[in-house]
């Protein structure tokens, strides 16, 4: 039997979210940052937090955890959790870009939404999720630095560069890129966004994307095309650990693709480890 489906969340449910967000800070790391910041009014929080439970849980544990926004992302949650979530994602057009977050969740909900939302543009099965608490284990590059506000001009071409290659669109398409100039601004502003600069170009860049009290997840790890095979890449994101662990206090994060066999190999010369498995499909 399927459930009415899933129930948007509150300010009563704010400590059984808390608690079932610090239960796996590294895999909720993307939902955390949002929650510190914004608490769960969808209006500040930027998206819903939907649970499988029927009423506000006021000490427990929740059954199931998805938030929905720009991204949909289940965190937690059995299969009768997942088809309440799909009930309440199919009772509106869809509006995310993708779903995404642990493989077990992602993909049990996929099954139940692919025969309205499908077919994907891709979908990514296996992307190990890696953690450092630590410091890396090989040099840091000490030309990887925060990319100041006036560099945008010359930071941007590279981050669309690496959009493409990762997500396999153009961010500037639709509003001619203007969101996406908007997030890099941000980012960029928060001193969040880093690169090395070889006679004023981006030959690495990578940035720490969503940032919890514990956790900061880095993305978009890119090195020039001419430069690769050079160590830029191993180096340049030793640098952004150095700085999450050492500079800021937070454990370092990423989730790479499993087919991604340099990027892995880099990662775990660093020093990170497998602390989990995501998946993503593309829309």
């Amino acid at each position: 039997m399927r459930l009415a489906g899933a129930r948007l969340l509150d300010d009563r449910d704010y400590p059984a979210v808390r608690a079932a967000l610090a239960a796996d800070p590294v895999g909720s790391c993307m939902v955390s940052a949002r929650v510190e910041a914004a608490g769960l009014d969808p209006w500040r929080l930027g998206g819903e937090l939907w649970a499988a439970d029927s009423r506000p849980v006021r000490a427990g544990r929740l059954q199931g955890l998805c938030f929905s926004g720009p991204n949909l992302i289940p965190l937690r949650g059995n299969a009768p959790a997942l088809r309440s979530f799909a009930d309440r994602a199919l009772r509106r057009q869809r509006t995310c870009s993708s779903l995404v977050g642990p493989a077990e969740q992602v993909l049990g909900l996929w099954d139940e939404l692919e025969g309205e939302w499908g077919p994907a543009r891709e979908v990514r099965d296996d992307q190990p999720l890696m953690a450092l608490d630590s410091m890396p284990l090989v040099a840091a590059d000490p030309l990887v630095r925060p990319v100041r506000p006036d560099e945008l001009e010359r930071y941007l071409p590279a981050a669309v560069s690496m959009f493409i290659e990762e997500v396999g669109v153009d961010p500037r398409s639709g509003d001619g890129g203007a969101s996406y100039r908007a997030r890099v601004t941000e980012l960029i502003g928060a001193g969040r966004a880093f690169a090395r600069f070889e006679d004023g170009e981006v030959v690495f860049k990578a940035e720490i994307g969503a940032m919890s009290a514990t956790v900061g997840q880095i993305q978009g790890v890119w090195v020039h095309p001419e430069r690769r095979g050079d160590g830029l890449g191993t180096a340049g994101t030793a640098a952004v650990v150095n700085r999450l662990v050492r500079g800021l206090g937070r454990t370092a994060s990423l989730y790479v693709n499993a087919f991604n066999t340099p990027a892995l190999a880099a990662y775990r010369k660093i020093g990170f480890k497998q602390v989990g498995q995501y998946a993503t499909v593309l829309f």
